[in-house]
């Protein structure tokens, strides 16, 4: 089994029920890998997850979906745990969980606050903990920020903001599992065209973003795809093995860093 292949690889995707996380269980079961972990969140995504994994299992790969709340430390380790349960250790760990709020910062409340950091932040810190402690020697983590990181904007105060930190825990851990071969990224879309987006932005700040990226004409919504990301995802977690600790904007042109 080669270090930079997909083939033959057990992984762990978080947020794998639709959306980013769905395609990406799906381009990984078309390039064999060996089984694919759906992650879930709430009893409404369950019927998507199902759906992801049956997906996964016509492409050839097996495919197993557990329900946990990331924004607990136990449950996260819970996660990796039954992983492991089912078909051994992943090789590839990829976290795509994330919430959007776009408010004024005199607006946010103290428990938005920490809905947004423990969303955001908590679960990718405690994610990037156990990948660490599970995941085989030369595996591949990756997870899904923003291209705000890049941006100078208010508004975003309690998303990016919570997302920035995800940068440092990515170049630490990749600092600290290199050693075992372990490669850690993160990538930031834009502004993605999925159900996620239209309802925290406004009629006029949804046409802003249609036209913000230098190749927004191109694109059929405007905005980012789903589609453009799952080729980088795929890239990160096998060829692409030997950059790490970076956090990679792909973004059509909407920021840069």
């Amino acid at each position: 089994m080669s270090r930079n292949s997909i083939e033959g690889k057990v992984v762990l995707i978080a947020g794998g029920a639709k959306n980013l996380g769905g395609l990406v269980a799906e381009d990984l079961a078309a390039h064999r890998a060996k089984a694919i972990v759906i992650h879930y969140n709430s009893d409404s995504t369950k019927a998507a997850a199902e759906e992801t994994a049956s997906k996964v299992r016509a492409a050839g790969a097996e495919a197993a979906i557990f329900q946990q709340d990331l924004t607990k430390a136990d449950n996260v380790e819970k996660l990796f745990a039954d992983t492991e349960a089912a078909f051994g250790k992943p090789d590839i760990a990829i976290n795509t969980v994330g919430m959007v709020l776009k408010k004024p910062m005199v607006e946010i409340s103290e428990q938005e606050y920490d809905a947004m950091s423990a969303i955001n932040s908590k679960s990718a810190f405690f994610f990037l903990k156990e990948a660490g402690k599970h995941l085989n020697d030369n595996g591949k983590v990756c997870t899904i920020v923003t291209s705000l990181l890049g941006a100078y904007t208010p508004f975003y105060a309690a998303y990016a903001g919570m997302k920035a930190p995800v940068e440092h825990f990515t170049r630490a851990a990749s600092k600290e599992f290199g050693e075992r071969g372990i490669s850690v990224t993160a990538i930031g879309p834009g502004p993605m065209d999925t159900p996620f987006f239209y309802p925290a932005e406004s009629d006029d700040a949804v046409a802003f973003h249609k036209t913000a990226a230098a190749l927004s004409p191109s694109s059929r919504s405007g905005l980012t795809e789903i589609e453009d990301i799952v080729p980088y995802v795929r890239f990160m977690v096998s060829e692409g093995w030997w950059m790490t600790g970076q956090t990679i904007l792909v973004n059509g042109g909407y920021t840069t860093k």
